[in-house]
């Protein structure tokens, strides 16, 4: 609760969420004024690709597919909402990758 009352996205500028659980990876691009999401990607989706991955791996491949998404649907500018998760790891890899798409936070 302490980082939602610092961070929070509007229509111009998103919320970009991001959860880790043990097996899956999720991320959301969310406009707080309207409490919508409006991009979502998983790595339970049908065109994440299956197979013996890390959870490296798996960050590196959402973040490429949520920045994608994002710049497509005219999305350039977000704020990083980390989840409560420090900023290594499979996060500093997300976020990374999700840079390197062409997103800026």
């Amino acid at each position: 609760m302490r980082l939602r009352n610092k961070i929070s996205g509007n229509l111009g500028c998103p919320r970009l969420s991001v959860c880790f659980t043990l097996k899956h990876t999720y991320a959301q691009i969310i406009n707080d004024d309207e409490g919508r999401t409006v991009i979502s990607a998983s790595t339970l989706e049908k065109d994440f690709p299956e197979g013996k991955m890390k959870g490296v791996d798996k960050a590196k491949l959402l973040g490429e597919m949520a920045g994608k998404r994002a710049v497509e649907s005219g999305i350039k500018t977000v704020v990083f909402d980390r989840g409560g998760f420090k900023y290594h790891g499979r996060v500093k890899t997300f976020a990374d990758a999700a840079r390197k798409a062409g997103l800026q936070f």
